[in-house]
């Protein structure tokens, strides 16, 4: 049976080495097989007029806990299949589906789950494996993270989850916890991704956990320390940290809510595109009008106000997470932080696909790279998502 095959033309094409103008993408099956200057003949491929739009990578996800009205947590595959399809009509290709703290029962539930929904997920974002978002944080800065649920790491439990679930390719916790080390010497031996977070460490907690496998810190600015002072005397903390150690990434909620134009700057000055990834952080209620939500499982979640942008806990205390999409974070980056619109999509698209270890296929345009695309305007607004070379989403 010959392939299906898609020329996209008339395009401004985004490449790592700078913006093709009038270029066009040749896909057949589910891979990209030409990326050019011009408008290549492909007899018998569909034809798609870009119509001087952007041709972007498609946009890579490596945090997210739901949208559409439906969170990870809730424990269907109905919730996982129409995550993934909301999030693909605003650009995202490619999810690390995320939990929230819970008992080690409903994780290993929400793990069975994803196994299933993988298989059956055909019009979504695609599933790259699980992001494991707790338990074992510290409890001043669990944020909206059920208290009930938060432990130091175990190695009874930690050790009996991975012998059931080959999917957790990512796994967040606090490295200043009694045992915390060693359960990221554990992990990363296992290929699966330590990632500093919730976290009241200081700096020579932080340097010991990036020795031992933390090159990652979750949701910069959230969650964790900055400089702090006992008795006296000052310390650095997460923040400054991830600064510091050059090769540590970091992600940041870049929704201009959780971080204000400033410190989107700030992040970009120091760290870069390069280490420097884009994320959701989302909840139910990305994708939804403003209004009440829960966050966590619909059954016995946490009751929040989504307003200005942004969900907040019933008192407006405190944030209680996002509801962003992958296209506001690129079009808040440029707006707000000024930051080049090719460096904005490399830490929506390249940036996140190495830290999540499949740069080998995704996070670029290129021959052989998967058929993973977005044509989006000057404003950032999708008009056609293409996942695995199957267009998944046309604006009408």
């Amino acid at each position: 049976m010959e392939q299906q095959r898609i020329k996209i033309y008339n395009g401004n094409v985004l490449t790592p080495a700078g913006i093709i103008p009038g270029g066009t993408v040749l896909i057949t099956g589910n891979a990209i097989t030409a990326v050019s200057e011009k408008n290549m003949a492909a007899a018998g491929a569909i034809e798609i007029d870009a119509k001087g739009n952007y041709i972007s990578p498609g946009f890579i996800d490596i945090h997210v806990h739901g949208g559409g009205g439906y969170d990870f947590m809730d424990g269907t595959e109905t919730a996982f299949l129409k995550i993934a399809e909301t999030h693909a009509r605003y650009g995202t290709t490619a999810m690390l589906p995320t939990t929230l703290t819970s008992s080690k029962e409903e994780m290993l539930q929400t793990l069975a789950i994803y196994e299933e929904a993988a298989r059956n997920n055909i019009n979504g974002a695609q599933f790259l494996g699980m992001h494991l978002e707790g338990p074992y944080f510290a409890m001043s800065q669990r944020g909206a993270q059920d208290p009930r649920y938060i432990r130091d790491p175990d190695p009874e439990e930690y050790k009996d989850i991975l012998s059931r679930s080959s999917c957790i390719k990512r796994w967040s916790a606090a490295p200043e916890l009694k045992g915390a080390i060693e359960f990221g010497r554990y992990i990363k031996a296992r290929g699966i991704l330590p990632a500093v977070a919730h976290t009241d460490a200081i700096y020579e907690d932080v340097l010991e956990a990036f020795h031992n496998g933390y090159t990652l810190a979750t949701h910069l600015y959230s969650g964790m320390s900055g400089v702090t002072r006992r008795n006296a005397f000052r310390y650095a903390g997460v923040i400054e940290s991830a600064y510091i150690i050059d090769e540590m990434d970091v992600e940041i909620i870049a929704d201009g809510v959780h971080l204000p134009a400033p410190l989107l700057k700030l992040v970009f000055k120091i760290k870069g595109a390069g280490r420097t990834a884009l994320i959701t952080d989302a909840m139910r209620a990305a994708g939804m009008p403003p209004g009440e939500s829960i966050l966590g499982n619909i059954h016995h979640g946490l009751k929040v106000i989504v307003e200005d942008g942004v969900a907040k806990l019933p008192d407006r205390s405190s944030f209680a997470g996002s509801v962003a999409t992958a296209d506001r974070l690129v079009r808040t980056m440029v707006a707000l932080a000024d930051v080049s619109l090719t460096d904005a999509v490399q830490m929506m698209t390249a940036t996140p696909a190495r830290i999540a270890g499949v740069s080998d296929k995704k996070g670029t345009l290129a021959a052989g790279k998967d058929a993973d695309l977005v044509i989006f305007d000057d404003d950032i607004n999708i008009s056609m998502t293409i996942i695995q070379g199957r267009i998944v989403y046309t604006r009408s």
